[in-house]
Parts: structure tokens; sequence; C-alpha cells
């Protein structure tokens, strides 16, 4: 029986001793070294190789490194093989930096005052207190939820929309297609942190956009794909739309040549919001490994294949 990774050195000088120390029985190869291919039960990657089942053909569990999984070609993994995303306090903890940042960005003017700086121009604009910002996340998962009680209680008032029902302290929860309105009515500054599904590809759109109060401002961490850009773009230039923070772009890198590089009112990271930490990411990784061996299957980071997250 072995562990294959397909990742980063990085990652392998960690996980390796750390799989060796705890699991000496398990062997641990590093691709693109596999071992006998008919021992490998378990793979990490962030996209695993082609033709799997004739690969390694009694591969029983995947790991995504990261806490997506619409990198993975769903019907190139046999039905039997478990696949698993994700989840460590690296991730999250780095996603609420990086989305109280990008809020308090917005709130406080910021864009607005990097343009002026630009231009050399001294020119005040109106304070608001965080009380009088109304923020929503659409996505209360793994990574929205820790984000909207940050937000909270970071004196914001906060709601969340989420495809199934939830109930959080601070918050207001909408669900479901039939309360996305509403929630849009109420959000000042929208916060992306949907997983991408057939169902969310493209729905920062003009159609949402018009939905929200005039002048909203939005942050995408999700995927580059839920963005709609010449929408955006159009919206911009109505005013419907204020301001953007995107951290993630489609494609990847984002072209030389896109417009997005050079409005003022949208504000780019290269996709940095958040990424695993190597050593707590080990430790998620081979604590669910052992609990597998033990006979656990009901994980939360487990994928339903059905909701494709």
């Amino acid at each position: 029986m072995s562990f294959l990774l397909k990742s980063t050195p990085e990652r392998a000088q960690v996980w390796k001793p750390l799989f060796n120390k705890a699991l000496p029985e398990l062997e641990f190869h590093v691709w693109p070294e596999t071992g006998n291919p008919e021992e490998v039960r378990f793979l990490a990657a962030w996209e695993p190789p082609p033709d799997l089942l004739k690969r390694f053909p009694n591969l029983e569990v995947i790991f995504s490194v990261g806490a997506g999984v619409d990198q993975f070609d769903m019907s190139a993994i046999p039905e039997h093989v478990t696949i698993i995303r994700m989840i460590e306090p690296g991730l999250t903890d780095g996603m609420v930096d990086y989305v109280l940042w990008a809020t308090l960005t917005l709130h406080r003017d910021g864009l607005t005052y990097i343009a002026q700086q630009k231009n050399h121009v001294w020119k005040t604009r109106p304070n608001l207190v965080a009380a009088q910002r109304r923020v929503g996340i659409m996505g209360l998962g793994t990574l929205g939820a820790p984000v909207a009680r940050a937000l909270a209680l970071n004196g914001f008032t906060c709601s969340g929309w989420s495809r199934s029902r939830h109930a959080m302290p601070d918050v207001t929860c909408y669900a479901g297609a039939e309360e996305l309105g509403a929630f849009l009515a109420t959000t000042d500054i929208l916060v992306c942190l949907l997983p991408l599904t057939d169902a969310t590809r493209g729905i920062l759109n003009t159609s949402l956009f018009e939905k929200l109060p005039w002048g909203a401002q939005l942050i995408n961490v999700a995927r580059g794909a839920h963005l709609v850009v010449p929408d955006l773009l159009e919206m911009l230039e109505s005013g419907q739309i204020s301001a953007a923070i995107l951290d993630v772009t489609d494609p990847e890198p984002l072209p030389i040549d896109s417009p997005l590089w050079d409005d003022p009112r949208i504000f780019i990271t290269p996709h940095i919001a958040s990424s695993s930490q190597t050593e707590t990411a080990g430790r998620v990784l081979l604590d669910t490994v052992e609990c597998y061996l033990a006979g656990e299957r009901n994980f939360p980071s487990r994928v339903d294949r059905s909701k494709g997250y």
C-alpha cells in the first residue's frame, strides 16, 4: 500500500518525513516516481495525471492540495474513488485576512485615494463606520462562514447567501435562488466565495449586478470563471458597480492585454488570497489518511459529486 504526492518539492520535503514517521508501513512516493502502481491507494495532487484507472488500478482516494476541486476532471475519476478537498487552518486564516483587507480597502475608498495620489489630487471623501456598510458573502462554506463571522466581529452589517440554509450569529442568512434578490438588494460590498460549478459559472454578470444597490462594490476570491468580465466593465462604466478587487481571473495569469489591468476602479492580485500552509496541511492530510485506514468515510471535506464540491 502506498501514498503518491504530485505537488511541489516544498510539500514533498515536509510531508514525506511526516508520513514516514507516523505511517512507516505506508510507502510514500513523490511524482514522477510512483513505486509499484498497483500499490497506490492514495494520491494527493492539484491536477491528477491522466489515465488514472490504467495507471493506478487500486486507487481509493484522491486529495486535492487546494480548497477547490474544479480543476479536477470528474469524468476521468472513477466513481468508486473518494475525492477529498483540503480543509486546513492556514487556508481559512489567509482568506479571512485577505477579505478583511479588501473589504476595508473598499469601505475606506482605498482605490479612489490610490488614483488621487497618482494624479496628485488632495480631496477627502465622507467616512462611514463599519456598521453603515452592508457586506454580503456568496458562499457560506468552509471559507465563507469564517469570513462572514470575522466581518461581523469587525462591526460590518453582514449577510450571507448559499445554496442550502445556514444560521449564524450576527449574520443574516439567505438561501436558494428565491432569496438571492433579497440578499443582493441589501449588499453594498459583495464577496464571492462560491465553489465553481456549472450552476455558478458566470454568476457575476449584468443580471446579478443590477440587483445590487447603485454604486456597489465587488470582491472575487473564488474563481475567475465566476465573473463575466465584459459585464463588469459595462457596470463600472455605468456606475452601477463603483470598484472591484479581483484575486482570481480567467485565464490565469491574466493576459497582458486584458482591460482589467489598467482600469483604476479595479485592483488585481495574482491569486494569493489564501494558500495552504505546508506544515499544517501535511498534518491534516496525515490525520485524514489515518482516519480512513481506521474505517472512517464520512469526512466533512469529502466531495459530493452531485454538487461538484
